[in-house]
């Protein structure tokens, strides 16, 4: 027996050296593979290392991204850490490194001594904090741009693809990539080891990189290590972890001495074994050794200061000695989440005049951080003071004490779980890592969502009841309420503080507001598409103008909406005099306005014959250029408002600016800039350069001057005295529509009809920065006076905001778009189905003007419905990419058609019902649907433009499609060239067949134009019809009349035989969409501002107006505070009543 059990000992260690050598072949394997793959010298260029399937590098390496470390302290001791992780990386190339320690061990201040001390060895250095748990679908992407030096580089969408992509760079440049604060993503008080909820893709990324050949490394410093790592370090030679414990006796009593304590070398090793060498544990209890016992270590053991567990225990113990003061000052820093000046604190805790001593007491606890003019808190003590608050709001919640008076010192009552007028990233890390883990804390104990809802509303009811006194309490129901996506139509706010209430995007439809307090709420204002902002000279102020003809004014001090200025249509220009004390506004209406900035009067109209495109001050505020659809500039004097001189242009003007010193006038028309002398109005130059030229600036030193093209998508630098372009530069996908100069001249800023901003490096011409977040094309950019922010004004009813240095979005203005965008009447004559700007399809009994039922699934504006012949089915286009079709009498959507790669602008039934034609934006495409399948049997491409409108003839076999100037006719059934009919002067806006197919008639600018279908010949153009642009046209029934809208709000009927005016009618908006019943005996009209309106088509009379809920619709705030009257006006306007 013992003879067996000899052998089977000597097999088990046989097979144990074999598999020790495998290990070691595997190891020294992999060594050489990764030597290998050693980074080229430093020196080579990007070029040379570029992989074809990869997108190219674009900047000399090497180069580093820090993003936001923190300049690194006192460095004391770890240089053995040091030199163990050097060798692990720079020697052995490991690929996988985890910095395993408790909290405030100093993780992350070795992280970024590491990174600076072998930078060197390295092409792409990149240092990312995961504090605020940035979602990877966030991280890679950054990530990704940061190694390839491109802001405009669109990694792919699916994370495993983004994951790929990551690796395949980091085998292609030697990065080092350092992820700090790796326990924010962690379950936590969980198992060890396990993700958060919707951060398992961490554990994949560190799994392929750990598990891939690579020539680059990625760091982690965490507090728990992640299973993924933990295994792989098991089997992987190239995975390491270096579990950070205190510092040496050595490095510790360094820090005493900086810190001027006193005592025996047996008395430091006593405290430095007391705290378990934890840097900032010591940092901590030196000052309080220091502020208690005068720097005497013995004193200060002889107190017997308690059993240190870690240092949240330490913490703990230290809160239990501050101040009331102290502490709020702790938690709002924790709420915050970013550094913060004193001023900030003062107006948060109140403007005590021993601030100043608590932060200074701060301090010299080590509890905070202090740069030149700001406070934080580490992460290790802001997260605990995070844990702290969201434990203590939970408790509140849970037992109802919210509701008690005497509770006025809780949580609840004293701070806010978010601020809702926080910068845009701050409030998304509040609700992450604040808002979020209180929800989940309320569904555990409650059970479901429905559940918890109920409970808040019944602490928002007893809250209400309860004797009133200012305070976060209320606000944080409603953020919770919010949260947890309730249904808050009909709630009761009334006499309540309701602070920091982040409402934006909420329905809040028949909510009683009456005599609340709605410090610091945030609601949506009550713009639409936003065409351009500016900011006033001196900083305060912000100004945008929209499409429903109004100019909007922020207070930037606290983003408070202070002024509406109205009276115009459709605003496309505004300008700042150079004192700031006027505002000029340009509209489709053909109208300039002079508005005084402090009265909001209209001081002066400017009258065009054209609809205005652009204004702009000279610099010494007394001239005013002007430029309009008329092909021509016009000068007028703001004093006396007298036209001084006009400037005769080949084509539309564009754009127009002032050179530095006043004396250049230059303007932007077609494909072509103009030089002007202002003095006499000579035409100096002329350069041609580009594709449709949109936006132009001259430099602040007069030197240089850019224009954006829509046509060829650059952005074009000229030398002003030479007229040589200088850059061109290239990376928008699509028009550019707005350019702005730094004031210091060094960057520029354009805007895209392809949704981004980018930020631009004047010098190099190369782009620093494309900053996404619009959710439609950008009209317009401008730099702030002081150079730190750029505003950019979206078609898609937003307004951001950013910082330049580090280009985040700071803030968000949102409006609400109510517009209809498209009118059918059913075959039956029955129904009226719309479509909105709010996502949405609604059906009206045209009879009862009732709302019959409302069609929802889109995510975007609808642009376009249309219904089947036989009335059965509705088709929706929708920006969102999508068609819906839906069952007319249920509303049920019971096909979805997916193909357009943008938005969806146009349909048409064939009248055979067989067919359904689509157009789309951007890729200019139409695509014929078979409806019994949802097959897409045909795409016809080849449009330069928008496919705006499109109609199918009575016979169905030609489709007619509107474009810009021209009209294509397809043969559906062929594959031949489709014909184009081309005399269009403008945009074709809408297209139509005459009931026997024998005419086309095209609505365009101010024309309307009549063609043989057959020859396309043009037999007849309506001149000079509307007074701004047209908008739809449709056929009556028997042929002989035409009926067409304009945006100025008319409505003609026309003898077609004759081309003479017969009739016209009279909206109050906007009129963007028109429809004839079968009898010709109802009109129906959809407006821009929301409303349809009934028309007896014979009597020409209104029969009634019927609009939507708006999302405010019934709100009473009736004797609400701390709105302003701004706000108040854009609440009315989106439903509220004030009784």
């Amino acid at each position: 027996m013992e003879f067996f059990v000899t052998i089977a000992a000597v097999i088990a260690g046989i097979v144990a050296f074999v598999a020790g050598v495998v290990q070691i072949v595997d190891f020294w394997q992999k060594r050489q593979e990764n030597r290998r793959l050693k980074p080229r010298p430093v020196s080579q260029s990007a070029s040379q290392l570029r992989s074809p399937r990869l997108h190219p590098l674009q900047a000399q390496l090497p180069r580093q991204d820090w993003g936001e470390a923190i300049a690194a302290p006192t460095f004391y001791g770890r240089n053995t850490e040091l030199e163990q992780l050097c060798s692990w990386i720079v020697n052995d190339y490991c690929c996988l490194v985890v910095i395993l320690g408790i909290g405030g061990v100093g993780k992350t201040t070795l992280s970024i001594k590491l990174g600076q001390q072998i930078q060197d060895q390295f092409e792409v250095v990149i240092w990312r904090s995961l504090r605020e748990a940035p979602p990877l679908n966030i991280l890679l992407p950054e990530v990704l741009r940061a190694i390839v030096n491109d802001p405009d580089f669109q990694p792919r969408e699916e994370r495993n693809a983004q994951i790929a992509e990551l690796l395949d760079y980091l085998n292609q440049v030697r990065c080092l990539l350092i992820l700090d604060n790796g326990e924010s993503i962690m379950r936590g008080s969980q198992q060890a080891g396990e993700f958060r909820d919707g951060y398992e893709g961490y554990g994949e990324l560190f799994r392929r990189v750990g598990g891939t050949s690579h020539k680059s490394c990625l760091v982690l410093t965490s507090r728990e290590n992640p299973k993924e790592i933990a295994e792989a370090t098991r089997d992987n030679p190239l995975v390491r972890c270096l579990p950070l414990v205190g510092l040496t006796v050595a490095a510790a009593e360094e820090l005493f001495h900086d810190r001027h304590l006193r005592g025996t070398d047996e008395q430091q090793r006593s405290l430095i074994a007391f705290y378990q060498g934890n840097p900032l544990a010591l940092k901590i209890v030196s000052t309080t050794i220091q502020d208690l016992f005068d720097g005497d270590i013995a004193q200060f053991l002889a107190s017997n200061p308690g059993v240190f567990g870690d240092v949240r225990d330490l913490l703990e113990q230290q809160c239990d000695r501050l101040s009331e003061l102290e502490r709020s000052v702790m938690v709002w820093l924790a709420v915050h989440r970013e550094p913060v000046t004193v001023v900030a604190l003062q107006a948060w805790v109140g403007a005590r005049s021993n601030l100043l001593e608590a932060l200074q007491s701060l301090v010299r606890r080590s509890l905070i951080e202090r740069t030149a003019t700001q406070f934080t808190l580490q992460p290790v003590i802001m997260e605990y003071f995070t844990e702290q608050l969201i434990q203590q709001a939970s408790t509140e919640l849970i037992a109802g004490t919210t509701i008690d008076c005497a509770a006025q010192q809780s949580v609840l009552h004293r701070y806010p779980l978010i601020q809702a007028i926080a910068q845009d990233y701050v409030r998304d890390a509040q609700e992450r890592l604040i808002l979020d883990p209180v929800v989940r804390r309320l569904l555990k104990q409650w059970g479901n969502s429905k559940t918890a809802i109920g409970q808040l509303k019944q602490n928002l009811t007893a809250l209400q009841r309860s004797p009133q006194f200012a305070s976060y309490a209320a606000g944080n129901l409603l953020n919770l309420l919010r949260y947890l996506q309730a249904d808050l139509t009909g709630i009761d706010c009334s006499n309540l503080a309701i602070w920091q209430a982040y409402l934006q995007g909420t329905i809040l439809q028949r909510t009683n507001f009456t005599n609340a307090n709605l410090t610091h709420c945030v609601f949506n204002e009550a713009f639409d598409r936003i065409r351009v902002v500016d900011f006033s000279p001196d900083g305060t102020l912000l100004a945008g103008g929209d499409k429903r003809g109004n100019i909007l004014l922020w207070r930037l001090a606290d983003y408070q909406h202070i002024a509406t200025f109205s009276g115009q249509d459709d605003v496309i220009a505004i300008a700042f005099s150079p004192n700031g004390q006027l505002l000029a506004s340009g509209s489709n209406d053909r109208t300039v306005r002079l508005w005084d900035i402090r009265s909001g009067q209209c001081l002066k109209t400017l009258m065009h014959t054209r609809e205005v495109t652009s204004v702009a001050f000279s610099p010494d505020g007394d001239c005013l250029a002007i430029g309009d659809n008329d092909f021509m500039v016009r000068l007028w004097q703001v004093e006396t408002g007298q036209c001084i001189r006009i400037l005769q242009a080949h084509t539309f003007v564009e754009a127009v600016a002032f050179s530095v010193d006043g004396k250049i006038l230059a303007s932007g028309a077609g494909k072509t800039i103009q030089f002007w002398q202002v003095e006499t109005g000579q035409l100096l130059k002329t350069w041609d350069g580009h594709n449709n030229v949109t936006s132009i600036a001259f430099s602040p030193d007069n030197q240089m001057l850019t224009s954006a093209g829509s046509g060829d998508k650059t952005v074009k630098l000229w030398d002003v005295k030479t007229g040589e372009c200088l850059k061109v530069m290239q990376g928008h996908h699509d028009w550019v529509l707005s350019v702005a100069f730094s004031p210091d001249g060094e960057l520029l800023a354009s805007g895209s009809s392809d949704k981004t901003v980018k930020l631009w490096q004047v010098k190099t011409g190369q782009c620093l920065e494309t900053l996404r977040g619009h959710r439609h094309w950008v009209n317009s950019v401008a730099f702030h006076p002081s150079g730190e922010t750029i505003a950019s004004g979206c078609e898609g009813e937003e307004i951001k905001l950013w910082s330049v240095q580090t280009r985040q979005c700071l803030k968000t203005l949102t409006g609400y778009q109510s517009s209809v965008t498209s009118v059918v009447i059913s075959p039956d004559d029955q129904l009226l189905i719309a479509s909105y700007g709010d996502a949405r399809v609604r059906l009206w009994s045209i009879h009862t003007g009732q709302c019959l039922s409302i069609l929802q699934g889109h995510t975007d504006w609808v642009f376009r419905v249309a219904i089947s012949p036989d009335g059965q089915t509705i088709a929706s286009g929708s920006r969102d990419k999508t068609i819906r079709l839906w069952n007319t009498a249920t509303g049920e959507c019971f096909k979805i058609l997916r193909g357009h790669t943008t938005g969806v602008v146009s349909l048409a039934f064939s009248l055979d019902g067989q067919w359904l034609a689509s157009g789309d934006t951007d890729a200019h495409t139409v695509k014929l649907w078979d409806l019994k399948t949802g097959e897409c049997l045909k795409t016809f491409e080849g449009h330069i433009t928008w496919v705006d409108t499109l109609v199918f003839s009575p016979d169905g076999q030609t489709l007619a499609i509107g474009l810009d100037q021209c009209i294509m006719l397809w043969d559906v059934n062929s594959e031949q060239s489709p014909k184009k009919l081309d005399r269009q002067r403008n945009w074709v806006s809408d297209v139509t067949f005459s009931p026997d197919g024998q005419l086309l008639v095209s609505c365009t600018d101010y024309d309307i134009q009549v063609w043989d279908a057959k020859t396309g010949q043009l037999l007849k153009t309506i001149s000079e019809v509307n007074t701004a642009w047209g908008s739809a046209v449709v056929f009556s029934a028997n042929g002989q009349t035409l009926i067409s809208s304009s945006v100025d709000g008319t409505i003609r009927c026309w003898s077609i035989d004759a081309g003479e005016c017969i009739k016209v009618w009279q909206d109050d908006s906007s009129v963007d969409t028109i429809a004839l019943s079968s009898s010709d005996r109802i009109l129906v009209s959809g407006s821009h501002d929301g409303t349809i309106k009934i028309w007896d088509a014979e009597a020409g009379e209104c029969l009634r107006t019927l609009r939507a809920d708006r999302p405010y619709e019934g709100m009473n705030i009736t004797g609400a505070t701390r709105l302003t009257t701004a706000q108040k006006q854009a609440l009315k306007a989106l439903g509220a009543i004030e009784e």
